[in-house]
């Protein structure tokens, strides 16, 4: 269900424009039809604007030099080893590396955050700082077959954020993660499975075996977006995970479908709906997408082994019965022209005057079609003449029942003309019966010519197929109540849209909306809870009775009472159909909770706080949400709406699987290469031109790939652009650049506690700080002004100004003015030698199999290595996991400013720092004997062959006339502390094959 942004009020009108004016011969004075000529004039734009972005991609002086931002290198990916079991907290004490690693930060944390229950509200009770307000929101369910997309990952950086800071302000917070069956999507890639793996088809299977095969695809399959979810570090609360299609929401569904049916507001009626003719169901308008042609265009449709020609206006005459003369029509469905059943001018037409009332004769079945007035006819365009075709055109439908005319379907659900085309028709595929009719056309003398012409024509996004209309028997909801409600909350302020430009367009679209068709004729999904009856002694297969209920028997007891009869003579037949995806949908903010059970969730957290999502869903989810959610707990389903924008590509284009320019999000994270982005470009099966327009715009865009940024810098990256009302045009360059102000706050941070922590200074709370002189002042009173706007940005939904707020005052607060005062460039230095004893202590620990015990540590060192140690000795005794550090200096004793231990004991596990520090860990007998001499002894072999590699070195000719001092210096340097490793080995091991000590007097 969850979809990327998009322009869904330009997307609504244009497949108006296609229903009601393809041929574009209505009025536009007419209260239905839309202006066809300013409408047509915006597609022949966005047609000529989507080629200049093609051109320009394809262009060689596009982006030749490769964009300044996007300017890397590969860094190194530095892994976080410490062993953490799933659930368990991450180890911190550790040193930091010295470069920022996103891979290294990221990781273990979730699985602690998830384990500690962290997401639920009911950490609330464990907060010091818990308040008595409660906040509660759902994520838009993404569909189960789906994979993510930046759209996705804004939604979750959007949402994550809100959450986070209302739990930092110690709100109850449910934040509850959803997932949607997808009825068309699912069944789709299950059938294509089924056939790959088996060669069979849905038809080949009963609906229970089929059914099955959906469930363990779902088992395999349904918990991939909830891992990339996961990945995204989105805290939602997985305990209370919903699955449309789980029981519980099941039983919401049959509820809300049962009050509706009792209330008249569903009702089953003969009506035009949006058909698949390759998935042979009805889809909603959010499946159908628009494809903008200017004219003539051979595109690929599904069960075609041709390419079928679209974008022509064809047209022909009708002769007028009794009398000679002809009106001329023009359509771009010549086909249908079968089921035409009328001919409408319009009243004022002084062409036409003298045929109105008269009757033309259809030159294929013989048919009487009467010449109709209408002031829905535009005169100046075209011939001034339309053909009415009820049963396959949605404003030929409302001129049937205008004029009460009949309906006629001649295209049935596979997409092949009915028997009432004539045996010379039935059963073509209808865009080979187009042809055909052409054909027969010209040889009877009626055809008139056929010329380009720009139209927008409707395909099925899950099939590729083209949508027909056609007249089909189904459930709709009566919307206009609801709808007029809807618009009422938002006028009196009951319910906010944010941004509030879009309360115009609300009021607009729901002022105008026709009832809703929810049924699908699907396998997967919810069944719809209604039976037909048939009565007994019934003869009449013509005329349907109905009844609905929340089970057969409660069903079969309404049928008894309304039709008098008794419950066991009665035949039930449920209705094989689902429900269209979006009505589940629309229950989601109550249904999750537990509706129509009155829980203690829907006690709480119902009407959830706010209900953030794409501004594309704002009619096809969130108003169907309002009117369902007021109709059915006599409550809006939530006080605000916060709408979010598209998520375009850096050339302005929307990121689109049909033209291979979506970026996963998961990518963007870990990176990826230009290689595996071509592959996935190829995976998608795409246009040829569209697919090499993507894979020449990523080689230009990514020439090496897309480098690992991490899911902070993307998040921040997303949450920095102003996401309510303008369009996102998401670089990747300004994602890195945010991975670039994560590596200054984790320097700042490697840097403070280096100086601080490490100088054995007590870190404390806000509470226990006291700024200290002016510079201090200073930076806390930034800080607090910081935090001012972090709160305002956050009241206000503007998460780019909390963005800026942070990168401001870190940068130039903290970084650029206040360290700058603030900076020890000797401790820098000194602490380079506190990083070295600190990994050899750590080594020696590990040789020695020391996981728990804290020994105690001797420091052989200068007089000068020794103040340092001394000065950080809280760092080293802590991040070396040591009790105490002894200090021995065999030279120079007496420059100390402190006295100089004791040599350290015998058989102690040495280590050597450099030429002039050795560290030596008391032991005490603790040892595995065996297992440390080896190791010893395979680090002897190692050491001797690298001092064989250094001593030779120095015997090459001319030696001290080629080599430069420094060098020489560094190589005996280098000898010293090899040799001096060695005897330490040495000493090691012959205290280990020595005599044991015998400690009689201890147990």
């Amino acid at each position: 269900m969850w979809r990327s942004a998009c322009g869904l009020s330009v997307r609504a009108a244009e497949r108006a424009i296609h229903r009601k004016c393809s041929r574009r011969l209505y009025s536009h004075n007419a209260a239905k039809p839309p202006q066809s000529t300013p409408a047509l004039r915006t597609q022949a734009e966005k047609e000529r604007r989507r080629r200049d972005k093609e051109k320009a991609i394809l262009s060689s002086q596009h982006n030749n030099v490769e964009d300044q931002g996007m300017k890397w290198s590969e860094k190194e990916r530095i892994a976080y080893r410490v062993p953490t079991p799933p659930g368990e907290k991450k180890d911190t004490t550790v040193p930091f590396p010295s470069s920022y690693s996103p891979e290294y930060v990221e990781t273990s944390w979730y699985q602690w955050w998830e384990k500690e229950g962290f997401f639920t509200p009911e950490i609330n009770d464990r907060l010091p700082h818990a308040v008595n307000h409660s906040f509660s929101m759902c994520i838009p369910p993404p569909n189960v077959t789906g994979t993510l997309h930046l759209g996705h990952a804004l939604t979750v950086a959007i949402e994550d954020a809100l959450v986070r800071w209302r739990r930092m302000q110690g709100y109850k917070v449910l934040w509850v993660p959803g997932c949607d069956h997808a009825g068309i999507a699912t069944q789709t890639v299950v059938e294509r499975r089924l056939f790959r793996e088996r060669g069979k088809r849905r038809q080949d299977l009963s609906r229970e075996e089929f059914l099955k095969e959906v469930w363990t695809w779902k088992k395999e399959k349904g918990e991939e977006i909830y891992h990339q979810l996961r990945e995204l570090g989105a805290s939602l609360d997985w305990s209370r995970a919903c699955f449309t299609m789980d029981p519980g929401f099941s039983s919401a569904v049959t509820e809300a479908f049962v009050r509706l049916c009792d209330s008249g507001l569903i009702y089953r009626s003969e009506g035009l709906v949006n058909w698949s003719c390759a998935l042979e169901s009805a889809i909603s308008d959010i499946e159908v997408d628009s494809k903008q042609l200017s004219g003539r265009t051979l595109l690929s449709v599904p069960g075609y082994q041709n390419r079928v020609e679209f974008g022509t206006m064809v047209t022909f005459s009708y002769p007028i019965d009794g009398q000679d003369g002809e009106v001329a029509v023009s359509t771009t469905r010549p086909e249908t022209m079968l089921g035409d059943v009328a001919i409408a001018v319009h009243p004022e037409d002084p062409r036409y005057q003298a045929v109105h009332g008269k009757q033309c004769r259809h030159p294929f079945t013989d048919r009487l079609l009467p010449i109709i007035t209408d002031t829905m006819v535009d005169m100046e365009l075209g011939t001034g003449a339309v053909k009415v075709t009820p049963a396959h055109d949605h404003t030929d439908f409302l001129l049937s029942q205008r004029h009460s005319l009949p309906r006629l379907t001649v295209i049935g659900g596979d997409g092949t003309m009915t028997p009432l085309c004539g045996q010379w028709l039935e059963g073509v595929k209808r865009f080979d019966a187009r042809e055909q009719v052409i054909d027969a056309l010209t040889e009877k003398m009626l055809f008139r010519g056929r010329r380009d012409h720009a139209m927008s024509l409707p395909v099925c996004s899950r099939s590729g197929d083209v949508i027909e209309p056609l007249l089909k028997k189904q459930w709709f909801v009566r919307c206009g109540e609801m709808a007029q409600r809807a618009i009422q909350a938002v006028d009196e302020g009951q319910l906010e849209i944010i941004p509030h430009f879009y309360t115009k367009t609300w009021s607009s679209w729901l002022s105008n909306i026709s009832d809703w068709c929810i049924s699908r004729q699907l396998w997967w999904g919810h069944q719809i809870p209604a039976y037909r009856v048939t009565l007994p002694d019934s003869t009449d297969t013509q005329e349907e009775f109905w009844v609905w209920g929340r089970s057969e028997e409660e069903a079969r007891e309404r049928a008894a009472g309304k039709y008098g009869v008794t419950a066991d003579t009665i035949t039930l037949t449920q209705d094989p159909d689902v429900l269209d995806t979006w009505f589940s949908s629309g229950l989601f903010p109550f249904a999750m909770l537990g509706w129509p059970q009155q829980t203690s969730d829907l006690r709480q957290f119902y009407p959830n706080t706010i209900l953030e999502t794409g501004s594309d869903l704002i009619f096809f989810w969130v108003a169907r949400m309002v009117m369902l959610g007021t109709e059915l707990t006599g409550q809006l389903p939530f006080k605000q709406v916060l709408l979010h924008s598209l998520v375009r590509d850096k050339h302005g284009r929307k990121m689109s699987k049909s033209l291979g320019n979506v970026i996963d999000p998961l990518d963007v994270i870990s990176g990826i290469s230009l290689e595996r982005l071509q592959e996935k470009v190829k995976e998608g099966n795409l246009d040829p031109r569209e697919s090499m327009v993507a894979m020449e715009a990523q080689r230009k865009d990514f020439p090496k790939g897309i480098p690992e940024c991490g899911t902070d810098a993307l998040r921040f990256a997303l949450c920095s652009y102003k996401a309510q009302g303008e369009d996102i045009s998401l670089s990747v360059s300004q994602v890195l650049s945010c991975r670039h102000f994560c590596n200054k706050m984790w320097q700042t941070v490697r840097f403070t506690l280096g100086v601080l922590e490490d100088r054995g200074d007590e870190l404390g709370t806000v509470e226990q700080t006291s700024p200290l002189n002016s510079m201090d002042q200073w930076v806390c009173s930034r800080l607090y002004s910081t935090v001012l706007q972090c709160e305002q940005g956050f009241e206000r939904y503007e998460l780019h100004s909390v963005t800026a707020a942070l990168h401001s005052f870190w940068l130039h607060s903290l970084c650029d003015i206040y360290l700058a005062h603030w900076h020890f460039p000797q401790e820098e230095a000194d602490f380079t030698l506190v990083q070295e004893v600190v990994r050899v202590a750590r080594s020696l620990r590990a040789q020695c199999g020391m996981t728990k015990e804290k020994p105690d540590m001797w420091a052989v060192c200068s007089p000068s290595q020794a103040q340092i140690l001394l000065h950080f000795g809280p760092a080293v005794r802590t991040l070396g996991r040591i009790t105490k550090l002894h200090l021995h200096c065999p030279q120079g004793a007496g420059s100390l400013s402190f006295p100089s231990a004791p040599p350290p004991p015998k058989g102690s596990a040495v280590g050597v720092v450099d030429h002039s520090c050795q560290l030596h860990l008391n032991v005490q007998g603790g040892v595995n004997v065996g297992k440390l001499s080896l190791q010893l002894s395979q680090r002897r072999e190692k050491l001797l062959s690298k001092l064989e590699q250094s001593l030779s070195r120095t015997r090459v000719p001319n030696y001290l006339q080629k080599v430069p001092e420094r060098v020489r210096i560094e190589t005996e340097n280098k000898i010293s502390a090899l040799e001096q490793e060695l005897r330490n080995i040495e000493e090691q091991l012959s205290a280990l094959q020595g005599p044991p000590k015998h400690n009689s007097g201890q147990k």
